[in-house]
């Protein structure tokens, strides 16, 4: 009986995940306010937000590839088509920012769906390559459709404007860089813990046993695909919005890879690791391999020696640094279980 009452109590211990996200999102806020009092560098912030945009593009991969199991190479394109959207409506159009948020973030997804419906018949290799295709054809598109994009000359925009009269700079634009971020990891939270979410896991798992169950395969896969390139196109109009400078050579395969790599790195099927796995990837060389002596003062060396630290981190980590904090403790418990 004593075992049973419990159990209710453990569980109401257990931290609520939507409220971690939610408190995160006020320390990230607090960095303003530091820069403001000249404690932290005003570089920072720049630093800082880009880490935050680009865990949210690979929020989206991170659905794809640890809940359906599919590969994508194709996220530098739809990132970089969602920026070059935003800034044709905002810069070109006058479009309000709302309006264009919304446009920049569906038309990639309709055409998300509309390739997914042919390039998701196969897996594998195949499904990477298949993506990848689709992203050089976009990046060719960023060239040569010079009259909407510029060309090799870049398209700008500026900070938004929000509900046609309330103009951001560049602090109030990095908190809704963090509003954007915490909406997506609760959206992420409440998506993986659905129906969808366990029918993906189970197609993960084992195709026989998810058709055994009448889990339909492919329109699952269709919306774990349109979610995924949904979350590149609305990162890609935050860094449009943030930066506000885009041209094609950003959108590359390297770019890709290095989603992929986040991912990897900080734990597939895991939110907070995807945020620990953007830091290592985008914001390591800057933030600390840059301001060390020797390694800081030669170019490109920073980069260098993060990659190295990646490699390090993937032949003892392979699941993932996300493991290491749980890791730390284990092995504190058990020592002091030892001492006792």
């Amino acid at each position: 009986m004593e075992k049973r009452e419990t159990q209710p109590i453990a569980k109401m211990k257990k931290s609520n995940p939507g409220r971690n996200y939610i408190l995160f999102g006020f320390v990230l806020l607090l960095l303003p306010v530091l820069v403001e009092l000249g404690i932290v560098q005003y570089s920072y912030i720049t630093i800082i937000a880009s880490i935050l945009i680009y865990s949210i593009v690979s929020l989206g991969l991170n659905l794809l590839v640890g809940y359906s199991g599919l590969v994508s190479l194709g996220t530098a394109g739809f990132m970089g088509l969602g920026t070059y959207l935003a800034a044709y409506f905002t810069a070109d159009l006058k479009l309000p920012f709302e309006v264009s948020l919304i446009i920049s973030v569906a038309i990639p997804m309709v055409i998300g769906v509309i390739t997914g419906l042919i390039s998701l018949r196969i897996e594998g290799y195949y499904l990477a390559i298949a993506t990848l295709a689709i992203s050089e054809i976009l990046r060719k598109v960023f060239v040569e459709f010079e009259f909407v994009t510029n060309g090799f000359s870049g398209k700008s925009a500026s900070y938004p404007k929000l509900l046609g009269f309330f103009q951001l700079d560049r602090n109030l634009t990095y908190v809704l860089v963090v509003v954007v971020l915490v909406l997506v990891m609760l959206i992420t939270h409440n998506f993986v813990n659905s129906y969808t979410g366990r029918a993906l896991s189970t197609m993960r798992g084992s195709e026989a046993a998810a058709q055994a169950m009448g889990i339909n395969i492919y329109r699952y896969r269709l919306l774990a695909f349109a979610v995924a390139v949904g979350f590149a196109a609305l990162g890609g109009v935050m860094y449009m919005h943030f930066v506000k400078y885009t041209y094609p050579n950003t959108w590359t395969l390297a770019f890709s890879l290095n989603i992929l790599a986040v991912i990897i790195i900080g734990g597939i099927r895991s939110i907070p690791g995807t945020i620990v796995g953007s830091f290592i990837v985008f914001g390591v060389p800057d933030l600390i391999l840059k301001k060390l002596p020797v390694i800081g003062q030669i170019d490109g060396m920073a980069y260098i020696f993060n990659g190295l630290l990646i490699i390090i981190i993937i032949l003892f980590y392979p699941m993932g640094l996300v493991h290491l904090w749980s890791d730390i403790k284990r092995k504190i418990f058990a020592g002091k279980r030892k001492g006792e």
